[in-house]
């Protein structure tokens, strides 16, 4: 039987932007994300935000990272889309918090100073991990122009992205939470990783499937320009730093 055909729909995510299902797969909680529930940026003209949820996890996967959960493109009710792994979440601290001022824990990094609705002074912070850091280096390969806080799942020690639909930009187009590593050193572990899924010609066919030849020539410039720099890098000033809202 067709792996759609086994798609069962359960409910659907009032808070995402565009049409997101819970569903279940052979027993299994996935995300369904159709193509046709996209709404269209004016930003990306034409973009399909299912193909670049994909791509994401291929540079994920070929990086040996495994910090986006298992997406693929497969058909549900309402027709082709992205399917996604589900990852339930347990409790753990979030990697992305609001704190005030003195409730900074140790190991967090503060990305923002600002004041909350009432006039309170607070940081904004996230956690040091590895995961997490890994998480960011992905973000600038793949040009994320929405890494909100939430957007980053918990488990135990496990750290998962999600919500890659607004990727691969060729304009700079990184807009993030996880600011707290600038100007530090690539480790030589990341940039052997990086410069090895730049030379990995399976990914780029890959992705030459998914996105327009000019975006993935413009993905393999950014990794190039990464590793040149040997560091993270900062806000380009041209764009917002920061989605709105930040968590």
């Amino acid at each position: 039987m067709p792996e759609a055909a086994e798609l069962v729909l359960e409910g659907r995510l009032t808070t995402a932007s565009n049409a997101t299902f819970l569903a279940r797969l052979d027993g299994d909680l996935v995300i369904y994300k159709p193509v046709a529930g996209e709404r269209p940026l004016w930003d990306f003209p034409g973009a399909v935000l299912a193909h670049r949820e994909v791509a994401t996890y291929a540079v994920s996967e070929a990086l040996g990272w495994h910090v986006v959960p298992r997406t693929w493109l497969g058909d549900g009710p309402h027709g082709p889309g992205m399917l996604q792994e589900w990852i339930e979440e347990d409790g753990a601290p979030p990697a992305v918090d609001v704190v005030l001022p003195g409730e900074q824990q140790p190991g967090q990094r503060v990305v923002l100073e600002a004041r909350d609705e009432t006039g309170r002074p607070v940081l904004l912070v996230h956690e040091e991990s590895a995961a997490l850091r890994r998480i960011a280096l992905l973000d600038v390969l793949v040009n994320n122009g929405d890494r909100k806080g939430g957007h980053v799942l918990s488990r135990g020690e496990g750290r998962w992205g999600i919500d890659h639909g607004v990727t691969f930009h060729v304009e700079p187009k990184l807009r993030t939470v996880l600011w707290g590593w600038i100007d530090e050193p690539l480790t030589a572990a990341e940039a052997g990783d990086i410069a090895r899924v730049l030379a990995d010609d399976a990914l780029l066919g890959e992705l030459r499937a998914l996105l327009p030849g000019p975006e993935v020539d413009a993905f393999v410039a950014r990794g190039r320009a990464l590793l040149a720099a040997a560091v993270f890098p900062p806000p380009s000033g041209d764009w917002p730093a920061i989605p709105w809202p930040a968590l």
